[in-house]
């Protein structure tokens, strides 16, 4: 599809070190539970953190943060993001809350993702951490057309119709080539509160063997545990107790792991030859 007009090359934002994407193949595998939780882990190991709600037609952050007041608009036109447990937040639901659903066409989207990135006032920012709509859509190829990503991270249950779907996921990415900095297997096993048994409910491990299969780091997985939804449902993500938590020991591990990708990537774009 030859158009007249090449697609603007993707601009960097300035102050911002890293951004990273994380996708899934399919809904409901607690991607922006993963998504939230390493954010606030990021932030809570030192780093500065911002997180970007990219899920135009389901945004969940706004719930999960805990935060639903309407961004500021500053000078310039620039929107504040809202500081939320210490992490700079923006979704379409601070802007539209409620229940009304958002009806919108690819372009409109695109626009609303180059507007989250650019004309937020993310000021100096380590990690711009970006949660995804499910699938392989508009919103992905807006955000890599606009912005050089450092990596994604693709979110899957160890089930098999979650799998098939995360390996689209990382074939779309490496598509657009965006490198993949790892795999997390969320709602990998859940051990019986009463019997201390310990139980598969969605067969666990796949993910990791997909990794291996697609040459990926496999960042970690993240048992299947209640109060996870529970924190999420209530705004205070588990993450919030900090690395000793039993709860949110996981998400620490996936955020140091994801943090290791993210440094080896960013060394290796800059390592690209110059030809004077």
């Amino acid at each position: 599809m030859a158009h007249g007009h090449a697609m603007p090359a993707p601009v960097a934002l300035p102050g911002v070190a890293k951004i990273v994407a994380i996708g899934s193949g399919k809904g409901g595998v607690g991607k922006t539970t993963v998504a939230v939780n390493v954010a606030i882990a990021l932030s809570k190991l030192g780093k500065r953190v911002g997180l970007m709600d990219a899920d135009v037609y389901g945004p969940n952050v706004p719930l999960m943060m805990g935060s639903s007041q309407q961004p500021k608009v500053g000078p310039g036109n620039m929107i504040e993001p809202n500081l939320t447990h210490g992490i700079k937040t923006i979704s379409i639901g601070y802007i539209s809350p409620g229940d009304k659903p958002m009806v919108m066409r690819g372009p409109m989207l695109h626009q609303i993702i180059r507007q989250f990135l650019q004309q937020v006032n993310w000021g100096e920012l380590d990690y711009l951490v970006v949660d995804l709509p499910p699938g392989t859509g508009d919103v992905a190829i807006s955000l890599v057309q606009t912005v050089p990503l450092t990596g994604a991270v693709v979110v899957s249950t160890p089930s098999d119709v979650s799998l098939e779907d995360a390996r689209k996921a990382l074939e779309m990415f490496a598509q657009v080539n965006v490198d993949v900095l790892g795999i997390v297997e969320n709602m990998s096993q859940f051990t019986c509160p009463h019997c201390h048994q310990v139980i598969d409910i969605f067969s666990r491990g796949g993910a990791e063997r997909t990794a291996k299969q697609f040459n990926v780091p496999f960042l970690g997985s993240i048992d299947l545990v209640p109060a996870i939804r529970e924190g999420g449902d209530r705004g205070l993500p588990v993450a919030l107790a900090g690395p000793k938590s039993p709860q949110a020991a996981a998400f620490y591990a996936v955020a140091e792991k994801l943090m290791e990708q993210a440094e080896a990537s960013a060394a290796a774009a800059t390592d690209v030859i110059e030809i004077k």
